[in-house]
Order: structure tokens, then sequence, then C-alpha cells
């Protein structure tokens, strides 16, 4: 293959790849993603919850069994990402599996896996909410966190009259923003190294 050859198939994957991770990053994020998951995975602290749903064991503290099983509400928020980040990862992998093998290109498991892992380990760290907020902090970005907030209602199914609360993290909100920006940027470097390993694999076959 000349050089021109390559660069253009390499223009080409990547292209490819980053439009894939673009155009199913939200059906990741959101629509795979549990609403129990979405609320918990930025759970931090050495207090105790219960494992089955995450409720704090001070405000019921008479379960027994297998419903009184606890953990720290740290434990339980990584316990929370985990399973996002699998779900994330899957919708990602066979979208990009279902795209690249319509078009007749097979991308080697080593540079599929590797783009993968990237986007899925900073993922996870991003989710946590607190790295997120430590990089807002660092890049000068802590005022605009602190303004662009929302007021929920809180409050579960059957609540007669939520009681409103400020949000600093959910949708509508300049940490939400903040970390969808991240995710993307994160994909195009994700899309670049998948294609550098799979070009390098391609070149010595």
């Amino acid at each position: 293959m000349t050089d021109r050859l390559r660069a253009i198939e390499g223009l080409a994957l990547v292209a490819a790849l980053t439009a894939v991770f673009e155009g199913v990053h939200a059906l990741g994020d959101h629509w795979a993603q549990n609403s129990h998951d979405a609320s918990t995975k930025g759970m931090h602290g050495s207090h105790l919850v219960y494992k089955n749903d995450g409720s704090l064991v001070t405000e019921d503290p008479w379960r027994h069994g297998a419903e009184g099983r606890t953990c720290t509400a740290s434990a339980y928020g990584r316990r929370s990402v985990s399973r996002h980040v699998a779900s994330y990862s899957a919708v990602q992998l066979a979208s990009t599996l279902a795209v690249t093998r319509t078009l007749g290109y097979r991308i080697p498991a080593a540079a599929l896996l590797t783009g993968a892992a990237i986007n899925a380990l900073t993922h996870a760290v991003l989710d946590r909410r607190e790295p997120l907020l430590w990089l807002a902090e660092k890049t000068g970005k802590s005022g605009y966190v602190q303004h662009a907030t929302v007021v929920r209602k809180a409050g579960g199914e059957g609540t007669a009259y939520p009681e409103p609360v400020q949000d600093l993290s959910g949708p509508g909100t300049a940490l939400m923003e903040l970390d969808e920006a991240a995710h993307r940027s994160i994909g195009v470097a994700a899309a670049l190294v998948t294609t550098f390993i799979a070009l390098r694999k391609s070149g010595r076959r």
C-alpha cells in the first residue's frame, strides 16, 4: 500500500469511528443507562448505605438478612458507574462493529478494544463527578458550574407535594455540558488511537 493510500484509509477510518462514537454517544449515555444508576453513580462517602437500593442505613436501621447488607456510599457509586459504563461500551462496540463490518472493513481486535477501553475508563472517571469538578476548578469553570444549575422536584413516586431542590450535575446544568464535551473530545482521541493501531497492524501483514 502506498503512503497516499494508507493516509486515505486512515483518514476514512478515523472519520467513520468519530462519527459512530459521536452518533451513538447519547444512546449509550442516556437511553442504555437505567435511572437508578444515573442518580447514584456519583455517590461518595464512607457512610453506610444498603446494597440493594443505596438508601442510607441511618434512615432505616431495621433491615435484616439480604435486605440488610450494607456497603459504603463510595462503593455503591462505583458499582453504579460500572454498570453504566458496561452498557455504554456494549452500545459503542456493537455500533462500531455493525458500521465497519457492513462496509466490509475489519478492525483488528486489539485496536477495537483499545479504543473501547479509552472511552470506558475515562467515562467512568468523569461520571464519578469529583474528578470532573476538580478539572472544572483547575480550568476556571467553577463559576460556570455554580451559576448554571437547575431546580428539580425532590421525592419519589407518589409524593404529593415534592420539594424543590437545586441540582448541580444533572441534565440542563453546566457540569452536564462539560461532561458531554469531555466525553466527545475523548471519543475523537479514542478514534485516532484505534485507527493508528489498526493501520500499524494491517501494515505488518
